[in-house]
């Protein structure tokens, strides 16, 4: 029995069709076919019934999926105690934001790419957030405040965050100066969240309202610098708008919370050695850079 049939069989099961399956596997949708076809002939059962929807388990399917689940991953765990130390290989699929992943993660993965040339990394960068278990990713990248689920995070970075206007903004409104002022003024956010300003050990949560929300902390940086309102930024972000004459901090004396850079994962016993050298290179890379 070919154990790539039996991947592309748990890939098409945790997908829900041959289609999104071999977009996961960079594969052909024949190559996807063939296989799963392979594997039903040699086994003497249906594993999938094929809808115009995609593809469902049948009963035997169900069964098969968990043990052939179980194999891989023995296997995943069994290859990478016999292969040399520093050698990877297989496919490592993650998802980064595309808010800092283009820029500040793009040439750590390409580096760990080029350290091994047998191992095939595929990256979404996306904003959205991504199931990683459904949609069948070994590890997320996440940059803010990681709210609590059953995924195994872990933190390689900080980045301070600080309050930001345009400087024709703070003509035209003014600026606030303690927290009190901020509910006066639009702000440009994510969504309904909180600002939790703190000052001589004294913390004070602030509700802003504002018209114009993103899921981008690039598209919050751009709206906050044409004027529409001021905007809690990481500094990494907001440096390039600063040094453009873009955007100026405001409420210098008052803090607001860092935010986290995560590698996230699904739960299980075993670490991938692929997830755990990305997690090292991160950390070497972007980890002193962000603090």
């Amino acid at each position: 029995m070919d154990v790539d049939d039996l991947r592309t069989f748990v890939q098409v099961a945790d997908a829900g069709g041959v289609s999104p399956a071999a977009r996961r596997l960079g594969l052909a949708k024949s190559i996807v076919s063939r296989r799963l076809v392979r594997l039903e002939e040699e086994l003497g059962a249906q594993l999938l019934a094929r809808t115009t929807r995609g593809a469902a388990l049948t009963e035997a399917g169900v069964t098969f999926r968990e043990h052939a689940a179980r194999i891989c991953s023995e296997l995943d765990a069994a290859c990478e105690e016999i292969m040399p130390a520093g050698e990877l290989r297989g496919l490592l699929r993650l998802a980064a934001p595309s808010s800092f992943g283009p820029e500040y993660f793009a040439p750590v993965l390409a580096e760990m790419a080029k350290r091994h040339p047998l191992l095939h990394v595929h990256t979404l960068f996306n904003d959205r957030y991504v199931d990683l278990v459904s949609e069948g990713f070994d590890c997320g990248i996440r940059v803010g405040y990681l709210p609590d689920s059953n995924l195994v995070a872990r933190r390689i970075g900080t980045l301070p965050v600080r309050l930001f206007a345009s400087p024709d903004y703070v003509v035209a409104h003014g600026a606030p100066s303690v927290p009190a002022e901020v509910a006066g003024h639009s702000a440009v956010m994510i969504g309904t969240e909180s600002w939790k300003f703190e000052r001589d050990g004294t913390v004070t949560q602030i509700h802003p309202h504002g018209r114009f929300k993103a899921d981008s902390a690039v598209a919050i940086a751009e709206a906050t610098a044409t004027g529409i309102g001021i905007a809690a930024l990481p500094q990494l972000i907001a440096e390039r708008y600063v040094a453009a004459g873009r955007l100026v901090p405001i409420m210098i004396d008052w803090l607001l919370p860092s935010v986290g850079i995560f590698v996230v994962r699904p739960p299980g016993q075993h670490l991938p050695r692929k997830v755990r050298v990305l997690t090292e290179i991160l950390i070497e890379r972007i980890g002193p850079a962000a603090k």
